[in-house]
């Protein structure tokens, strides 16, 4: 800023839009209400917030006595928001008028206020709707892949490669009318070369090996390693694959194939076989990879396989707005040109649905999550464990999923891994629980504490285990009750009071446990509603 009163004066006589509010407030505005406004104006691209002028046409200045501290609360928006929020304060006729100027979102990047990402609806706040926020999402700094090579020729691309890509993309599309175009056609269509000016796409997918060399983009490489043992070493078997990637996309699997064992476990009178890498999350992590990396970085996709885990490195770490924390609910791919044209013949169905499908994948085999943990800024490491962890676990989604007579989505798959293996669940999965306990898949605990149902422990030969969880955790809790009560006895202890005790419980919880005790004899209760309190017996 700053805004002069002249600039005030203008901004009075302009219609309210998707970047300009004026809202009263004579007396008060509500923190967390600015908050969610700034939210909406940053996610619209940016605005004004104005207090101390009416919202209806013709306005008038009337001033506004809302944020003495002017300071203090631009210090709350900047902190609470992330944004470089400005604040001014404008006398005009002894009116007081404060300005909050919002700058735009960053790109791909929405933004949030108490883990929502707001918007205005006419005079409404509301949650942006998914559409919106997947359009944000897919926002992405300039498309490395879509740029054009400026020394690169046709011949620099192999005629194998771009007949593969025809292939796949005819049986993708069912439109044979791709086989009677020429290659230059063809890859025009796809956007992939622009006249005779080549893109850094076609490049990485079809690509000669001496053509990548001579043309500086030696780096969009592929290199598998086959290492017995994870020690320092050479591997026991390296390949390096210089050349377009639809050129070596299958020999990639194969590599991997050769030493994949299959892991046995009994189900009923069938012997089960379960292989330690999946072919389908192989390739789509290494699709992912390809699409995903910074062509940019001089470094390569690297592809190392032990006999019970792979370990796929990439240059460049996530885009901004990715973590491995959101990664299956945000896509932004870096590539966008090479990833259309996996899409356009069937590699991926759509952006993102990779790390979907190596989730679920995991879940279903019973083996351990897709680990990204390993990396940086830098590069992305994933990790995929092949061991099959826990059998049963496997048995009991399989006999859940065929009773509810549907499959489970992601994220239920999600929250019952985490229950399964007694970590806490995420806040934005908190929504699937209610379907869960409804499908009797899950049964609660406490308020936020959740096990596998009866059908679990029944399976994996664990019912003892079962009743203990279920048993212990009720005797403990009233067991705490039952001290508080007693360490209380002259004063009495009320609901309140118990609420604090066990956070985690709902009313009709502790409800149940008190009557339980007073059926036992062990308190009593005086008073009555809200006025009642629990002694012990005299």
């Amino acid at each position: 800023m700053p805004v002069t009163i002249e600039q005030l004066l203008k901004l009075v006589k302009l219609d309210e839009c998707e970047h300009l509010e004026f809202k009263t407030a004579k007396d008060e505005f509500k923190n967390e209400r600015l908050l969610k406004y700034c939210c909406a104006l940053a996610n619209e691209g940016g605005g004004k917030v104005i207090l101390g002028v009416t919202d209806k046409a013709p306005r008038q200045i009337v001033g506004t006595r809302a944020f003495s501290n002017i300071q203090k609360i631009k210090q709350k928006l900047i902190s609470t928001l992330q944004l470089k929020i400005d604040a001014v304060e404008i006398m005009y006729q002894e009116a007081r008028v404060l300005v909050f100027d919002i700058p735009s979102r960053p790109l791909g990047v929405p933004i949030s206020y108490d883990k929502v990402y707001w918007m205005r609806r006419g005079e409404e706040l509301v949650a942006m709707t998914q559409d919106m926020l997947k359009g944000i999402f897919n926002e992405s700094v300039p498309d490395y892949s879509a740029q054009i090579c400026t020394e690169a020729r046709f011949e620099d691309l192999s005629e194998e490669g771009i007949e593969e890509f025809r292939r796949r993309w005819i049986r993708k599309s069912g439109n044979e009318k791709l086989g009677l175009l020429s290659s230059h056609q063809l890859l025009h269509d796809a956007e992939l070369v622009d006249g005779n000016r080549i893109t850094f796409a076609a490049l990485a997918l079809f690509g000669k090996h001496r053509s990548l060399g001579r043309l500086n983009f030696a780096h969009a490489e592929v290199i598998f390693e086959y290492r017995s043992k994870e020690i320092a070493g050479p591997a026991s078997q390296r390949e390096e694959f210089r050349e377009g990637f639809f050129l070596y996309y299958d020999k990639l699997w194969e590599l991997v194939n050769l030493r994949n064992d299959m892991q046995h476990f009994q189900d009923g009178l069938f012997i089960q076989d379960i292989p330690t890498f999946s072919e389908r999350s192989i390739r789509e992590a290494i699709l992912n990879a390809v699409s995903h990396r910074d062509y940019q970085n001089p470094g390569n996709v690297f592809i190392k396989q032990f006999p019970e885990k792979i370990e796929i490195t990439s240059p460049g770490g996530f885009p901004d707005g990715i973590n491995p924390e959101n990664i299956l609910d945000k896509q932004m791919p870096r590539n966008r040109r090479i990833a259309e044209t996996f899409a356009k013949c069937g590699l991926v169905e759509r952006s993102g649905q990779g790390a979907d499908r190596m989730f679920e994948e995991a879940i279903e085999q019973g083996k351990s999550l897709p680990d990204y943990s390993l990396g940086d800024s830098y590069q992305v490491i994933l990790k995929l464990d092949g061991r099959v962890i826990d059998e049963y676990f496997l048995k009991f989604l399989e006999k859940a999923s065929s009773e509810r007579k549907h499959p489970f989505t992601t994220h239920e798959l999600l929250v019952l891994d985490t229950i399964h293996n007694g970590g806490k669940i995420r806040p934005n999965l908190r929504y699937v629980i209610q379907v869960l306990l409804q499908d009797g898949i899950i049964e609660r605990m406490s308020r936020n504490k959740f096990i596998l149902s009866k059908k679990f422990y029944v399976l994996s030969g664990k019912k003892g285990v079962y009743t203990r969880k279920k048993g212990l955790d009720r005797e403990t809790n009233k067991q705490l009750l039952l001290k508080h009560i007693r360490e209380n006895a002259q004063t009495g202890s009320t609901m309140p009071e118990f609420r604090q005790i066990l956070p985690e419980c709902t009313d009709i919880m502790i409800r149940n446990l008190i009557n339980e005790l007073r059926t036992d004899k062990q308190i009593e209760k005086k008073g009555d509603k809200r006025g009642s309190k629990y002694f012990t017996f005299d």
